[in-house]
């Protein structure tokens, strides 16, 4: 697999998102999930995204185990900001200097690892001064617990004041055929500023891979089956989407996630997705993506297809805790 830098850092041109492996996703399976990170890792990918808060605690845990003396393949990233508690419940967004302290050292122990490649600030804490969190992550950086600091769902003015006071590697916010937002206001600053980006679900939560047809296509805990996109009037006008991207991909012989993938890759060199998946038949095809080119032609009957606000039905059932 070919190598991307975002930042100062250099990470393969897919990373692997772990949090469906423990948590929102349904049922997981730690050995397979364990054999997923080791075939991404065999197959030349480095970039490994998990979270505190996935699991909560236990994506962390497990991440550390599969990758046990593999260490040197691995660009870790992990991220603090959405407090829970050990039973799953909610404490809020936490980004006071203390917190960023105590939620780095835990991270570290339970990866089981002497540093943090990128350290994320999950969500912006508005009650915080995002000065003060940064000041913060720096100490850590300072400190050789962490390597690179990133934020995720942060807005082209919170980039900017962090930046101010400690260069930020990457932001991970949602993009995808079904999520453009950031195109408008965050990209020119990122460009601007050198920031590379790391969009999450690449794959619009799983829905641009064709295979979903209906809310009831998941399990019952799958947090899925409670987002605006997936309900009613909004999941019908999302499916024409998803149509027409399939009937591109089969005209590109590829499958229809492979050629979603395939349009983030050619948006930028600045541009690392993160698809999520506990499998490795599902890995593998995504993996494929990285072989599937697209000409200009391409790229534009795509953004004709899925142009900025096409999308049906809010990304989140509460957005209040995105940074706008």
């Amino acid at each position: 697999m070919e190598n991307r830098t975002i930042g100062s850092l250099t990470v393969s041109a897919l990373g692997l998102g772990c949090m469906g492996m423990s948590e929102f996703y349904g049922t997981g399976d730690e050995q397979e999930s364990a054999a997923t990170i080791h075939a991404f890792l065999d197959a030349g990918g480095s970039l490994l995204d998990t979270a505190d808060m996935y699991g909560p605690f236990t994506n962390e845990l497990l991440v550390g185990r599969a990758i046990a003396g593999r260490r040197d393949d691995v660009v870790l990233a992990t991220k603090f900001g959405n407090e829970r508690r050990e039973d799953g419940s909610w404490v809020g967004i936490n980004g006071h200097p203390d917190y960023v302290r105590a939620a780095c050292d835990a991270s570290l122990q339970r990866l089981g690892v002497d540093h943090i490649d990128l350290y994320y600030q999950h969500r912006v804490d508005k009650t915080v001064p995002i000065e003060d969190t940064v000041g913060a992550m720096a100490g850590l950086v300072e400190a050789g617990k962490v390597r690179h600091l990133g934020l995720s769902e942060a807005s082209a003015e919170t980039i900017r004041r962090a930046h101010a006071v400690h260069p930020i590697t990457a932001l991970q916010t949602e993009y995808s055929l079904w999520e453009r937002e950031p195109e408008t206001k965050v990209f020119p600053v990122l460009e601007e500023l050198g920031i590379g980006f790391v969009p999450y679900s690449p794959l619009g939560r799983g829905f641009l891979t064709g295979q979903i047809r209906s809310a009831e296509d998941f399990a019952p805990d799958d947090f899925r089956r409670n987002s605006p996109r997936f309900q009613g009037e909004n999941l019908a006008r999302n499916l024409q989407l998803v149509d027409r991207v399939k009937e591109l991909a089969d005209q590109k012989q590829c499958t229809p996630g492979q050629l979603a993938l395939a349009w983030l890759l050619a948006q930028g060199p600045h541009i690392v997705p993160i698809p999520g998946t506990k499998k490795r038949e599902r890995l593998a095809e995504n993996l494929g993506a990285v072989g599937v080119e697209l000409t200009a032609e391409d790229r534009q009957q795509l953004d004709e297809l899925a142009p900025a606000g096409a999308t049906a039905g809010a990304r989140y059932p509460n957005m209040s805790s995105i940074d706008t």
